[in-house]
């Protein structure tokens, strides 16, 4: 096995517009618990932001009491949600194009009132107003279409619109008649399951793939098994399947329209209750805006959960009396794993009426929220023998894939996110601020690299690991793509442990790095699109750049490697001068201590400036401690043996004795 290389820097935390002259067709994501709206353009799919940064709009609409206040939309309305139980629609997705006898058994899980309208359709009874679930839809899709023309600085007509891939014509036209009302020209009814192969760039090959798309929201779970085929092997097609280069078909789908990360909540809420009732002997009466703060803080809860192995629960009841406990993920994973495993029943419905089994599935997509949950992702991984893909935020996935849909019926779609060849090298942060390059640029997919690292302070229990792509040699002028934590790393001193990082790129151009400590057997691992976002230009520049400054920055990389070493040499022989005392004479120790100080300086010079470092000089000045330190190792082996010749001789005098 090779040298471990520098250590990993574990203590720094560390697009464009669209041209306004140019057309563009919107991608929306109209979801049951939020909605979104993204566009494609040079630099990929990206989502667009309103102007406070915020990417989601939750699909909530209030309607004040009576006819002349201005309807509320988004995250306002749901904030007051509780507050306003009659006045506030939301997941109006679930009323669009049905009957009233349709949506019986999701009354009860409604707080304003549904009524039967023309034609047998639901409507929406707020006061004396009747509202159809079009236009309830149609005043979400006119707040996306602001953020869009709001972000991009032009009119936006056109768009792109996802469903579920189970809605049948009647849901779809009703969507299309909400797009028309809100005044956009809905150019393509996209399945969201296609949306969301489409924004990893699946379909691009040559061979038939099938894929499995995994969409666990707040509310609402599906899974659908949709086929890939590529143009050339497809007889037909029809319009919602046809895509650039190849038809995606759905298979089968299956689901639960109640099914989500509520449910989770609830269970916390639900947990906190009983044990307040427990320890407290009273039942809980807190008033509605309490309540809702409570489900936001268990929301917190599972979030910081699905980071994090423990949480703290607080909450002030009163009259000095508080709740307090600290929920263990384990413990919380006991909690959900029957939920879970509700979805992979659906998942076993979806593959028999497909005919097939998981082992049949190449590839797993995650959509929504509720996936980022460590424990639905371990337990789809072993379900499907196949490792999710993570690699985009499951929020946006499905809008992400609209927006591609958008740049192909464009005519704009420049393939971006299909890698043939990694066009920037891909590598992690070391100490210092320097670069550990793993894949280099212009290497053929698929491809796999591995490098050993370890760390510089003692007792470290936890490693971050930054991902960068670029071809200069420092963390500042490269592209940061990602990060990751490995905890639970039994303490040991530094440069003791081993950690093994891999980079995995796959067909699809999706990156999986993993990391792993060798002597603790601990894991963790993110997957990234590693070219995701940059436009072709922008890679030249940086493949210039990096030639222009290659002097410079070999020469930094190469000082601050020296630094990071150096300064475990010094840490080292310093320590071990301090144990071995009076075993070392005088004037090897003055040796010692002038060597240990001229490294020091060159030490102190390189963090003050690097540039001005005369790296050569560096080198040798460690080459002759480590040098002149070989006899500090004799004289520490000749001291470990003494020492274990003088407790041998110990215990055998107590023995005797």
């Amino acid at each position: 096995m090779s040298e471990p290389r520098p250590d990993i820097q574990t203590n720094v935390d560390s697009p464009g517009a669209t041209d306004s002259n140019r057309s563009c067709i919107i991608g929306i994501d109209l979801g049951t618990t939020n909605s979104l709206v993204a566009v494609a353009d040079d630099h990929g799919p990206r989502i667009l932001n309103d102007a406070g940064g915020h990417a989601i709009v939750p699909s909530v609409v209030r309607f004040p009491e009576g006819s002349a206040g201005e309807p509320i939309i988004g995250r306002e309305a749901r904030a007051h949600l509780v507050e306003f139980p009659a006045e506030t629609v939301y997941s109006v997705k679930r009323l669009m194009g049905k009957s009233v006898t349709d949506v019986t058994g999701d009354l009860e899980y409604l707080g304003y009132q549904v009524v039967q309208g023309e034609h047998d359709t639901a409507r929406v009874r707020i006061g004396d107003r009747i509202i159809s679930p079009q236009e309830v839809s149609a005043l979400i899709l006119q707040k996306l279409r602001e953020v869009a023309e709001n972000a991009l600085g032009h009119q936006v007509r056109e768009a792109v619109i996802t469903v579920p891939a189970y809605f049948d014509d009647a849901q779809r036209q009703a969507t299309r008649d909400a797009g028309r009302i809100a005044g956009l020209e809905v150019k393509r009814i996209v399945n969201e399951p296609t949306a969301a192969a489409l924004a990893y760039g699946l379909g691009h090959g040559s061979k038939q793939e099938t894929i499995a798309v995994y969409d666990l929201g707040g509310g609402t779970f599906d899974i659908s098994i949709l086929q890939i085929i590529p143009h050339e092997a497809a007889e037909d097609s029809t319009d919602d399947s046809a895509q650039l280069d190849s038809f995606f078909q759905v298979v089968s789908t299956s689901g639960d329209t109640h099914l989500g990360g509520d449910d989770v909540d609830r269970m916390i809420v639900e947990l906190v209750e009983r044990e307040i009732r427990e320890e407290f002997g009273m039942e809980l009466t807190f008033p509605p805006s309490t309540r809702q703060a409570l489900r936001q803080f268990s929301e917190a809860t599972k979030i910081r959960l699905s980071e994090f192995d423990q949480a703290e629960i607080q909450v002030d009841l009163g009259e000095e009396r508080v709740y307090q406990r600290v929920l263990l993920r384990d413990e919380f994973e006991g909690m959900i794993r029957s939920w879970v495993d509700r979805s992979l029943a659906c998942c076993t419905r979806a593959l028999r009426d497909a005919g097939m089994k998981p082992d049949q599935i190449d590839r797993v997509v995650m959509v929504g929220g509720s996936t980022r949950i460590p424990l639905v992702r371990q337990m789809l991984g072993t379900y499907f023998d196949a490792e999710p893909y993570t690699a985009l935020d499951p929020d946006k996935v499905v809008a992400l894939g609209a927006a591609v849909q958008g740049s192909i019926l464009a005519g704009s779609h420049t393939n971006a996110l299909l890698l043939d060849v990694i066009p920037l090298s891909l590598g992690i942060e070391t100490m210092g601020g320097a670069v550990a390059k793993l894949v280099m640029r212009n290497s053929m997919v698929p491809c796999q690299a591995k490098e050993m690292f370890s760390t510089s302070v003692d007792g470290q229990t936890s490693i971050k690991i930054h991902i960068l792509q670029g071809e200069r040699e420092m963390v500042a002028d490269c592209r940061s793509l990602g990060e990751f934590h490995l905890r639970g790393i039994p303490p040991m001193p530094a440069g003791i442990p081993k950690l093994e990082v891999t980079f995995h790129i796959d067909a699809n151009g999706i990156l999986n790095v993993s990391a792993v400590e060798m002597r603790s057997g601990k894991r963790a691992a993110i997957q990234i699109v590693p070219n995701h976002g940059l436009a072709r230009d922008e890679v030249d520049q940086m493949e210039l750049e990096s030639y222009k400054f290659a002097r410079e920055d070999m020469k930094l990389h190469r000082v601050v490697d020296l630094r990071v070493n150096a300064a475990l040499d010094i840490k080292w022989i310093s320590e071990r001068m301090g144990k071995l005392g009076n075993a070392i004479d005088d004037d090897y120790r003055a040796a010692l201590q002038q060597h240990l100080d001229t490294l020091t300086d060159f030490i102190e010079q390189s963090e003050d400036d690097p540039q001005s470092v005369d790296a050569d000089a560096f080198l040798k000045a460690k080459q002759s401690l480590d040098e002149a330190s070989v006899r500090l190792h004799e004289i520490s082996i000749a001291q470990s043996l003494r020492d274990e010749r003088a407790t041998s001789a110990q215990d055998s005098t107590d023995e005797s004795g």
